[in-house]
């Protein structure tokens, strides 16, 4: 009967069931640490089952970091309306970030963490998301500078910069805000906004912060 009903379950429906044992075993454990039969176990299947449908626990691996990206760069794509002001579409677009993570937490571990620090082939993947995040944020910075500064738009290149440090400090800070009890997405999402912004808005204006020039100490006669 158990077995009837296994096998009239669809595919799409079984998979997912695997993914998420997967997702939540992984992120928890480590790659090196989860056992196919853990995996197995808590999807309610058998391991010759999971091998059947993905393969190895590489593949299965891989299939996870490719959901849980696809995921993460959907939410905050999805959380940005471009018709808003510059201000609002990175605060909109942090939010659906730190939502999306807080939400996900082993989703986050298994990209942020685990498939980072286990290598190849899984960091080119993750890699590849946060290259697709770094750009749709680049844009994003620099359709906000050529709407506030009206004279010209930032270089591509400062653009892209900012972009990288952006998405870094955002990347830490869910890490940091998963782990700290307490600390909800919209929070998170505004300690953020509020360091970015103060600067960011400033160079939208055409007022960049720019370094003294170092001053020379005269030296002392016979010194």
């Amino acid at each position: 009967m158990g077995e009837a009903k296994s096998r009239r379950m669809p595919r799409a429906v079984r998979e997912r069931q695997m993914l998420d044992a997967a997702v939540r075993t992984f992120g928890r454990r480590g790659y090196r640490s989860a056992s196919m039969d853990e995996i197995a176990e808590l999807a309610g299947v058998s391991k010759p089952l999971v091998y059947l449908y993905l393969n190895s626990k590489e593949d299965l691996f891989t299939a996870c970091i490719r959901r849980e990206a696809a995921a993460l760069t959907a939410a905050v794509r999805a959380g940005v309306d471009p018709s808003l002001p510059a201000d609002r579409q990175l605060w909109e677009g942090l939010l659906a970030f730190f939502t999306h993570t807080a939400e996900n937490p082993d989703g986050w571990a298994v990209l942020h963490l685990q498939a980072r620090t286990t290598g190849e082939p899984f960091a080119a993947e993750v890699g590849a998301m946060r290259a697709e995040i770094v750009a749709f944020v680049t844009q994003l910075v620099a359709d906000a500078s050529r709407a506030g500064r009206r004279d010209r738009e930032l270089p591509r290149q400062e653009a892209a910069a900012l972009a990288e440090a952006l998405v870094g400090a955002a990347e830490s800070l869910a890490a940091w805000a998963n782990t700290t009890p307490g600390i909800p997405a919209r929070q998170a999402a505004g300690t953020l906004m509020n360091f970015a912004w103060a600067g960011l808005g400033g160079l939208m204006e055409g007022r960049p912060w720019i370094p003294p020039e170092r001053t020379q100490v005269p030296v002392a006669a016979g010194g």
